[in-house]
């Protein structure tokens, strides 16, 4: 050891803190890795959605995502790791134990050469920003606190599922590619937010009708954030700083613009307008299409599956969805189901077709996945490219299968406990109702003094009462609330000019 330290700079010598297993280069990228991703929902979605829709949900909308953050972060070192990445319990989760133990963290999280706190941290991220994503669905109308339990039931009872049944050691793990979470973060929270959705019901009528951002130029620097922190989501995938990392990045940014500039001339072309909102609706797509794929296909396929994810989600969006009685029926406020569960299946089909089987080799340790089925038409190997392509779709079903029906039960339970969606006086009020706070003002519209939070009178869901309260509006309460809805429809009836 003595002899291996004399020859090393002295940043690179082996100490207490840096046993002769870290490889602090590959250490640095996952840390960095990891908080891009962090950054992506704290505060990309967090803009994003707050800017995304209407004013009066500008509030709600992004602290729905602050929540979730927080609160998936102590379920995540509390059980949640472990039962998508500890030991083998089933065939479709893991163990259930906690992730604080020094021992545990600061241990080599073989067989990569960094410590495993790293892959905990950077698995947590994708974790919360699944949940968040799935928020994308339910907001402006969502009771918050249906949503404070709907958070963690779904992250113990879907997301580590697929993580463990894909990523861990499940049934499909050296079955399915998936290199970064098509299927497990984007076509879960895809076809988990449109199924809630469903439950919650819809957003008011006026709401559902006239939605329009509230801050489009606040809405692209979300939209950056998105952007640019999917350099670390792809990027950290490889825990390592190495060649399949540097082809990873690359090929994200590559999909994404192409798959941005063919929403953007679709738009032009049917709609003689080239619209703010297509244009991040084009670059979700193509960032959810090239995450299975990112490091195992070639550049030229990146182009190819940017082309596709701008066209085919955009058709399903603008196209099918006006013309299909069910998609009408069902309430996805901003399309997380075409812009994820799509784009989603999509990168995921499209990895069984386009994966280069030396890139797979470089990725996967003990690679036994088949090549992509162009390869094996190429190689020779028609049989083994057909067998992953069908593997990819058999992880598809499974994943939507799960989180329709986990979903679906977890909806139903909730609703036995609490309103899932808002009593329809406080849809008419928006933030106010809910939070008792409102985006841009410094304090309530008409008030000459900020409100004092003590003076304030808390809204405490039913199941919190005690037997007996009595539940009736004070005269002061009955009150404020003609006034906040006396104010809603004084905004509804101003003319715009």
């Amino acid at each position: 050891m003595s002899d291996k330290n004399e020859s090393l700079p002295v940043g690179l010598a082996f100490d207490e803190g840096s046993p002769n297993w870290l490889n602090k280069g590959d250490n640095a990228w996952q840390l960095t890795a990891a908080t891009m991703v962090g950054l992506q929902s704290i505060p990309g979605l967090v803009i994003l959605y707050g800017s995304m829709v209407k004013k009066k949900w500008a509030v709600n909308s992004a602290f729905m995502a602050l929540y979730a953050f927080a609160a998936v972060l102590i379920c995540w070192v509390l059980w949640g790791y472990n039962l998508s990445f500890g030991n083998h319990m089933i065939s479709i989760l893991g163990k259930p134990n906690q992730a604080m133990n020094d021992n545990f963290l600061l241990g080599q999280y073989k067989p990569y050469f960094v410590p495993t706190v790293d892959y905990v941290l950077y698995q947590f991220a994708f974790a919360a920003i699944t949940v968040i994503l799935l928020a994308g669905s339910l907001l402006g109308r969502m009771n918050f606190y249906a949503w404070m339990l709907f958070v963690p039931l779904w992250l113990t009872l879907s997301y580590t599922v697929g993580a463990y049944t894909i990523w861990g050691s499940g049934f499909l793990t050296d079955l399915i590619i998936d290199f970064s979470g098509g299927y497990v973060i984007h076509l879960s929270s895809g076809i988990a937010g449109f199924t809630a959705a469903y439950w919650v019901g819809p957003r008011h009528s006026h709401d559902r009708q006239h939605f329009p951002p509230n801050n489009i130029i606040h809405m692209l620097g979300g939209a950056g954030f998105l952007w640019m922190g999917w350099t670390g989501f792809n990027g950290g995938s490889p825990v390592a700083a190495n060649q399949i990392t540097s082809l990873a990045i690359l090929n994200t940014h590559i999909c994404t613009a192409v798959s941005l500039l063919v929403w953007l001339s679709l738009d032009m072309i049917f709609y003689f307008k080239s619209s703010v909102i297509g244009a991040v609706q084009g670059m979700i797509t193509g960032l959810v299409c090239i995450t299975p794929a990112a490091g195992i296909v070639d550049t030229w396929a990146a182009v190819v599956m940017g082309g596709l994810s701008g066209s085919i989600p955009w058709y399903t969006m603008m196209v099918l969805h006006k013309k299909s009685a069910f998609f009408q029926q069902v309430d996805d406020t901003l399309g997380v189901f075409h812009t994820h569960a799509v784009a989603g299946l999509l990168g995921g089909i499209l990895s069984g077709l386009f994966a280069n089987p030396q890139l797979l080799d470089k990725f996967y340790k003990h690679n036994k996945r088949g090549p992509g089925f162009v390869y094996g038409i190429v190689n020779g190997k028609f049989h083994s490219g057909l067998r992953q392509l069908g593997y990819q779709l058999e992880g598809a079903l499974f994943v939507t299968a799960w989180n329709v029906v986990v979903t679906s039960l977890i909806c139903i339970l909730i609703s036995r406990i609490i309103n899932l969606r808002m009593d329809e006086d406080d849809l008419e009020i928006g933030d106010d109702a809910a939070h008792g706070e409102e985006a841009y003002a410094l304090w309530g519209d008409g008030e000459r003094h900020p409100p004092l939070r003590f003076h304030m009178t808390p809204k405490i869901p039913s199941f919190c009462r005690r037997h007996g309260m009595n539940t009736a509006m004070s005269t002061e309460q009955a009150e404020n609330r003609q006034n906040m809805l006396s104010k809603a429809d004084g905004l509804k009836t101003t003319p715009h000019h």
